[in-house]
């Protein structure tokens, strides 16, 4: 029997583990480094500060992250809780006073006496070194997307990995269901484009046999003259200080591409050498390619879209480009800076560390994005925790269920692994095809409630 299970880092998801190991009858010892040590972003003591957004999204369940909040309420999340009583008007949403939210969240944690909060660093330098906490027993690593330097380098080592992701710049994602096939096509660059003496006939039956590891979208002149000039004239967000000194280092945002010049993006990511225009037979002026972002081939990503248009201006700008007019945009591009573990390679479906069964991880460090995603990371891993103790079988949560999918997605094989917000298109196929999309992510969320009930039961 363990004496206590050690979290490291007081967010969203380390708070949310926390409380469900407490409310369980499990000791906790939590480690946070605020107030002694800050963030770039963080500037409050409290836990589970929110530093962004007030926003925890739509409460509906025909949106995906919605949905999330109704399975985490099944579940008896705290955090959810807490948001639901500090709500503030939002509509649809569910927007929250932060300062209260955070107050509230660490007076809960405060008055239970399975926890202990110590408020000091941890790190590589530090007094206390995470390796040693380790030892002790059970660690749960919930440090978020800007974690220290010095706990990045024990972090580095543990896993056995060179570095961490430091910072996100991903495209934006698409429902395949929703591109236009009428202009779109799939195939490989070269291989795609007609042979001399081949006949068209047998080149049209050989490119709709092709591999769909690429959607392509050719553009004319006009189309792309038009998408060029909304691109480089759009809205951008804007990024703190620490940010801006480390993003542009590997890449560059498109709209910035674009700006060298308006052939630039036709000799870069949009070049059109190596394909044929199905609608005319001949080369396109410019191709936008979509690769295949999970194994079941319903997302796809745009080849080097890494962009830091507002969310409303991709959805604007994009949908210029012929074949996404209806593009249902299940995760926008973006580039900052985030700190996220490779977990496809290093985690299982309940965020346990493959090499050593006594580490978790949750939050944000394991490419799960949101606030409400955390918390469900970190609900996923005090349930497994408290079955681990209890001595049962690990805790697989449906992949009918949005919370079952983010950690299936987490933790399946991919070679391009980005984080990832809760959507639709990580959910498996329903049996029978429903074209209306509000009815169709109606006929999702009932199943996923279903499921999630019947798994609770």
């Amino acid at each position: 029997m363990i004496d206590y299970v050690t979290v490291v880092g007081g967010g969203l998801a380390g708070s949310e583990v926390c409380y469900q190991l407490a409310k369980n009858g499990i000791k906790v010892k939590l480690y946070e480094q605020k107030p002694n040590n800050f963030s770039p972003a963080h500037n409050k003591s409290e836990l589970a500060e929110i530093v962004c957004s007030n926003s925890f999204k739509s409460n509906l369940h025909t949106n995906a992250c919605g949905l999330l909040k109704e399975e985490l309420r099944i579940l008896g999340s705290l955090l959810i809780n807490v948001a639901d009583n500090v709500a503030v008007p939002a509509g649809q949403a569910l927007a929250v006073d932060r300062d209260r939210f955070s107050k509230t969240v660490t007076g809960e944690l405060e008055k239970m006496n399975n926890i202990e909060i110590v408020r000091k660093e941890v790190g590589y330098n530090c007094k206390i070194k995470l390796k040693q906490l380790i030892k002790n027993g059970i660690v749960v690593i919930a440090t978020g997307p800007l974690t220290s330097d010095e706990l990045s380098k024990e972090i580095e080592e543990i896993i056995e990995e060179d570095k961490l992701h430091f910072y996100d710049a991903a495209a934006p994602i698409i429902l395949k269901d929703s591109i236009n096939t009428n202009i779109a096509f799939k195939g490989n660059r070269y291989e795609q484009e007609r042979k001399k003496d081949e006949n068209i006939e047998n080149w049209m039956k050989r490119i709709k046999n092709q591999e769909e590891s690429y959607i392509n979208l050719p553009m004319n002149s006009d189309e792309y003259e038009c998408f060029y000039k909304e691109l480089i004239n759009a809205e951008v967000v804007n990024l703190h200080e620490f940010e801006k000194r480390e993003i542009f280092e590997g890449c560059m945002p498109i709209e910035l591409m674009a700006k060298r010049g308006i052939d630039t993006l036709r000799f870069g990511p949009l070049k059109p050498v190596g394909f044929t225009d199905l609608r005319t037979g001949k080369r396109p002026y410019a191709v936008v390619q979509l690769r295949q972002d999970n194994k079941e081939g319903t997302l796809f990503n745009m080849v080097g879209f890494q962009t830091n248009l507002k969310y409303g201006e991709q959805k604007r700008v994009f949908k210029l480009i012929p074949g996404l007019e209806n593009a249902e945009f299940m995760k926008y591009g973006v580039m900052h800076r985030n700190t996220f573990i490779n977990s496809p390679k290093l985690l299982d479906n309940t965020y346990n560390l493959k090499k050593n069964n006594n580490i978790y991880f949750a939050g944000q460090i394991t490419g799960v994005e949101g606030y409400v995603e955390s918390i469900a990371s970190g609900m996923v891993v005090a349930k497994n925790i408290i079955a681990k103790i209890k001595r049962k079988e690990k805790i697989e949560f449906p992949r009918e269920t949005i919370i079952g999918a983010l950690a299936n997605y987490i933790s399946s094989e991919n070679d391009n692994f980005q984080p990832m917000n809760a959507n639709f298109g990580i959910l498996p196929e329903l049996d029978k095809k429903i074209r209306d999309k509000k009815m169709k992510n109606e006929k999702l969320g009932d199943r996923a409630i279903k499921t999630l009930h019947e798994v609770e039961k």
